[in-house]
């Protein structure tokens, strides 16, 4: 059975923070998240990988997506607060066998141009990029 998941969508000036990984010889993208820990809610799972893989403090918001492959996986809104951007210790940064590990923006409109994983995220947030565009324009 799978792990359950949480991760964050983080959106500053429509652009979206991810993870490059490059493994293989395949470069691919995914949003900053991981594995639940015993005792930890998603919101706060959500909150420590984005500490470990990005290197900020974020405030959790609402759920942005629930994705069901395997295990459960919990992707939430979140806003930074502090830290700074790119500087992710976590222990994926540490073993370099399993690839690199790279903390990027990426503007929302470039998302169908790279590989981003989980991909039903990925549509998701061109879904609601291409909305809010069309709140915004008269």
């Amino acid at each position: 059975m799978a792990r359950n998941r949480a991760g964050v969508v983080i959106i500053k000036d429509r652009n979206v923070a991810l993870i490059k990984r490059v493994k293989n010889n395949e470069t691919y993208y995914v949003l900053p998240g991981g594995g639940i820990e015993h005792g930890e809610t998603y919101e706060q799972a959500a909150t420590r990988e984005a500490f470990e893989e990005l290197g900020v403090t974020v405030q959790v918001g609402p759920l942005f997506a629930t994705i069901v492959d395997g295990g459960e996986q919990y992707y939430f809104t979140a806003n930074i607060l502090s830290g700074e951007f790119g500087s992710g210790t976590g222990e994926e940064f540490e073993n370099r066998s399993s690839g690199t590990y790279q903390a990027v923006w990426i503007p929302i409109t470039a998302i169908n141009q790279v590989n981003v994983y989980p991909t039903a995220i990925a549509s998701h947030l061109i879904e609601n990029d291409n909305s809010e565009k069309s709140r915004r324009e008269p």
